[in-house]
């Protein structure tokens, strides 16, 4: 650790040295601001490559440490996050997913073929009383995609009867409770199908929008488990008819939530690798990346049109970074490394979330382990924390804080006659009243150096932490797993109401502020 400190302060006064202009950012303290929420913060689990089997679950008969099968690291990595939400089962298998194929015992479940990843056997031995038993384990709120494109408003009825009614009000929570759960579980997030306009059906928004009023008709607790939340399968990108479509089509008393799915991918073609990739490639990433901003403003522009009183919110419940699988593994299973550039891809994604908090209610990272943008990677009975997860560890300070609106003139990040902005942040202030900032610099050969105004915060002592890494496309194996982790920050100073820190190339810092008082 002591090289590694030696080596980051030599970084720290090279980067300096490449310093440019002084960066001000104004913090408000807006006390109408909103509540970041800590859903923003969600986590995704599908049926697809090892993700669930390998991933989450490795059955009762594992020499690897479990709970009925669901590996105790995974858990205990997962709660350090705080993980506010996961959702399963899909994604694109969900609606080809019949929750009846994964209750009972599981020798008499039946086996189908998962023809969306790999074209593997699916033998239905992690299904609903498995999801939902972990999901108490993370202590986390679960988030179920029912199946719209091949399943039927019976189906999806049922499914909530079986999960959220007392025993001995109807057949379905009977059953649960002869399938050894007698209580049932708090399920409050309802996904209607999933990308209907894709994988979920092909379906065309003003079709979808009748399929989806008919199946919101049946999707009601019927005053059994508190208000349920149904969300829209939502739009891929920058499909704003889609949205606009179902805003004006579905009814409010209806709807909850509307969805949507964005991948910071370079092209669908040619995705480019995960490691080793080209300048080129990184700034095209995080090209991607940053639409976010434009895509939500977009979309909440055409929301607010239907709904000015916002009584649906935003759920970007698929995001994060898609690139070639590695090398040697499953086409279909989505397996690949995460860096640096992922860690960057993350702050930035999440500043945006949470400067929209006031629509954006829910997010969802693609996904959870060892799929696309994975917090953690596991191999047989090995696991890796990604530079992903530290982001998700160190942004925890902003969980259902309140945010503080910033402003500043970003600093442009040049490449190839492009240019993006460098610089991105988000604020909240807590409910014992210490501040947060996350900063982070995506430039990947300048520092830049940061003056924000504290003045009104009264703030007098401040701490951190950083990642970053010796290359873009640093990342951590199974046999140097803490190649990328955060070390301490002492950079940061507050002088004269201002709180000054210079920011090094392709890193991410979050700050702590108190006052002395």
């Amino acid at each position: 650790m002591l090289i590694k400190l030696l080596l980051w302060c030599l970084f720290l006064t090279v980067a300096t040295g490449m310093s440019a202009q002084v960066v001000t950012v104004s913090v408000a303290t807006d006390e109408e601001a909103p509540t970041i929420s800590r859903h923003i913060y969600g986590h995704f689990a599908e049926h697809l490559g090892r993700c669930i089997y390998g991933g989450f679950y490795v059955g009762e008969d594992s020499d690897i440490p479990n709970d009925d099968g669901v590996r105790l690291d995974v858990v205990a990595a997962l709660r350090e996050l705080q993980i506010p939400n996961l959702r399963w089962p899909g994604g694109c298998f969900a609606d080809t997913y019949h929750w009846k194929d994964g209750i009972g015992p599981k020798e008499d479940r039946p086996s189908i073929l998962n023809v969306w990843w790999g074209n593997v056997k699916e033998d239905n031995s992690f299904g609903t009383h498995d999801f939902l038993n972990m999901c108490e384990l993370l202590d986390t709120e679960p988030y179920l995609s029912a199946n719209v494109g091949s399943g039927t408003p019976q189906e999806l009825a049922d499914w909530i009867k079986y999960t959220t009614h007392p025993a001995g009000t109807s057949p379905m929570p009977d059953l649960r409770a002869e399938n050894g759960r007698a209580e049932p579980w708090d399920v409050k997030f309802w996904g209607i199908g999933n990308e209907a306009w894709g994988c979920g059906g092909n379906m065309r928004p003003e079709y979808y929008a009748d399929v989806y009023r008919r199946f919101a008709t049946f999707t009601t607790d019927w005053g059994n488990s508190g208000e349920l939340v149904r969300i829209a399968s939502g739009a891929s990108s920058v499909d704003y008819n889609w949205t606009e479509v179902l805003m004006k089509n579905i009814p409010k008393n209806l709807i909850e939530a509307i969805a949507l799915h964005h991948y910071s991918v370079l092209d669908w073609n040619a995705k480019g690798p995960a490691t080793g990739f080209t300048d080129d490639q990184y700034f095209g990433t995080l090209r991607e990346a940053l639409k976010m901003e434009e895509l939500i403003q977009k979309h909440v522009a055409i929301m607010d049109q239907y709904d000015p009183e916002q009584r649906v919110d935003l759920f970007v419940d698929e995001w994060g970074g898609w690139y070639d699988v590695e090398p040697g593994t499953n086409g279909g299973f989505l397996y690949q490394q995460n860096t640096i550039r992922d860690a960057m891809l993350a702050g930035v994604t999440l500043n945006i979330f949470n400067n929209h908090a006031d629509r954006v209610k829910m997010a969802n990272i693609a996904q959870a382990v060892n799929v696309l943008q994975a917090v953690i990677l596991t191999d047989e009975e090995k696991l890796l924390l990604t530079p992903t997860y530290h982001v998700f560890r160190m942004y925890t300070l902003h969980h259902d804080a309140q945010l503080l609106p910033v402003s500043f003139e970003s600093p442009r990040y040049v490449h190839g006659g492009e240019s993006l902005p460098a610089i991105s942040i988000s604020a909240s202030r807590d409910s014992a009243g210490a501040v947060h900032f996350s900063l982070v610099n995506i430039d990947s050969e300048r520092s830049h150096e940061l003056a924000l105004d504290v003045a009104a915060l009264g703030l007098t002592t401040v701490n951190g932490e950083i990642l970053t890494g010796d290359a873009l496309d640093a990342h951590n194996t199974f046999g140097e797993p803490a190649r990328v982790v955060p070390i301490d920050f002492d950079g940061a100073v507050i002088q004269d109401g201002q709180l000054r820190l210079t920011i090094p190339p392709h890193a991410l810092i979050v700050l702590e502020g108190s006052r002395g008082d």
